[in-house]
């Protein structure tokens, strides 16, 4: 928050700062998985990639399944075609 002194609502007489900055390139969110083994994190990552995909089809991962996976934890990123869409998706994955 900033040093500046808040504006208080005269409608209401409330005083917040709220918001999200949406920043040109942007696209990238970043999901952090904890399990115990590769197939219960592969799992719970479909679940991301599920709702990710509801946001946009065309969204891209990084996890390799075939591959040797870091548990401690799984970092699997996903890139999205514009900076809103990350915004929701992550906004959503909030009640995951």
């Amino acid at each position: 928050m900033s040093q500046e002194e808040y504006q208080v609502c005269d409608a209401c007489g409330v005083t917040a700062e709220m918001g999200f900055v949406i920043g040109e390139g942007d696209e990238v969110a970043e999901v952090e998985i904890f399990a115990e083994d590769k197939a219960t994190a592969v799992a719970e990552f479909q679940r991301y990639l599920d709702l990710a995909k509801q946001v946009n089809e065309k969204v891209i991962h990084d996890l390799n399944e075939n591959a040797e996976l870091s548990l401690s934890p799984l970092t699997v990123k996903l890139k999205f075609e514009c900076s809103a869409e990350k915004l929701i998706f992550e906004l959503r994955s909030r009640s995951l």
